[in-house]
């Protein structure tokens, strides 16, 4: 069901406090995540390994924590180190821990074997705090797997259709079918739209007097990250060209963790490059992106409970379909290989996938 060797976003940074714990479920392993006296974030297993009482319910003691069912203590390493009337502590006893590295305001986890746990994996997101942008953080909630949701993302064309007051534009966006190429864990897409008609977003904050020439260019890679170079400028402007120089500039960066089969967690901040000293430029921004995946929300919850009405279903693909479909494609091809333990790195070729 879901891809284990991989980091996933398990939170914003400023949601693992100083004191305390964040509990949250990620490829249905609950979680404790808490900080050391030193700010370094650690991942427990949300289950003390003596009667599986929640850990996020503890008590911080240093760089321990005490269950308080029974008043066991583990170091940060998971080890229980104290067994209130029992001396000797088997070294059985002990937390799952799992690997973590925090960069750039998202805490990443790593869920799979922690021998194979390669920071050098972990996708750039240095936008969210360069301090040549600005964002603000957001999250959302979906009662759904998270493959549709990455569907959804892979296929823009339903811009100017679910998101036509926010993001969409004008409907000629959808008919400029995309440049799709395959990366090494995942997909790269490209879509220009030329001469025409700027987003209702855009115009709230840096609108434009005529038609734009507005590109969208992102890598959607495992687990199910999206970062996204996207932006526009004036028609005939010269930013197909490269020139930039007044074009609006945006670096989406998105990522969709599974919680069970049937939730996902959506962390998301739209980074912009343009009046970076203007909160109000960046709060409209940002409500914008969240009125949008609202939009989207509301059409992916109807769109599964449609489908798990009607189980004989059989969805048939057009051409818009080409990058999600290689997605999947890449997803099935890479469980089976952790399924079958094979030392495998799996590409997404122009016919499908190969390992």
């Amino acid at each position: 069901m879901f891809i284990r060797n991989c980091w996933y976003v398990a939170g914003w940074s400023s949601e693992v406090v100083a004191q305390g714990f964040l509990a949250r479920t990620i490829i249905d392993m609950p979680l404790a995540l808490w900080r050391r006296e030193d700010g370094a974030v650690v991942a427990f297993e949300d289950a003390c390994c003596h009667r599986g009482a929640p850990l996020s319910k503890g008590r911080r003691e240093g760089d321990c924590v005490r269950c308080m069912y029974h008043g066991l203590k583990f170091d940060a390493d998971g080890q229980c180190i104290e067994i209130p009337g029992q001396d000797h502590i088997p070294p059985s006893m002990k937390v799952r821990t799992f690997p973590v590295v925090e960069r750039s305001k998202w805490i990443w986890i790593w869920m799979g074997d922690p021998a194979k746990a390669d920071p050098s994996l972990i996708a750039d997101t240095h936008w969210l705090d360069d301090p040549a942008w600005r964002s603000l953080e957001g999250y959302t909630h979906y009662d759904t797997n998270y493959l549709p949701i990455a569907d959804n993302l892979l296929d823009l064309a339903h811009l100017p259709y679910v998101h036509a007051s926010t993001l969409g534009g004008s409907e000629d966006y959808a008919t400029n079918l995309p440049l799709v190429e395959p990366l090494e864990r995942g997909i790269r897409v490209t879509r220009w739209a030329m001469n025409t008609m700027p987003p209702a977003f855009i115009q709230k904050v840096r609108p434009f007097a005529g038609k734009v020439d507005r590109w969208n260019i992102y890598d959607f890679t495992v687990p199910g990250i999206f970062l996204m170079d996207s932006g526009m400028g004036d028609a005939g402007g010269g930013v197909r060209e490269g020139d930039r120089s007044n074009a609006a500039m945006f670096h989406s960066c998105q990522a969709l963790t599974p919680e069970t089969a049937h939730a996902t967690h959506y962390f998301f901040a739209q980074p912009h490059s343009f009046a970076i000293d203007d909160a109000a430029v960046t709060r409209s921004i940002h409500q914008s992106i969240v009125e949008a995946f609202e939009e989207d929300r509301a059409m992916i919850t109807l769109q599964v409970r449609s489908l798990a009405a009607r189980p004989d279903f059989r969805m048939r693909g057009i051409r818009a379909d080409e990058a999600l479909t290689k997605f999947r494609f890449l997803v099935d091809r890479l469980l089976q290989v952790e399924r079958a333990g094979m030392p495998a790195v799996a590409t997404v070729s122009a016919d499908g996938v190969s390992a």
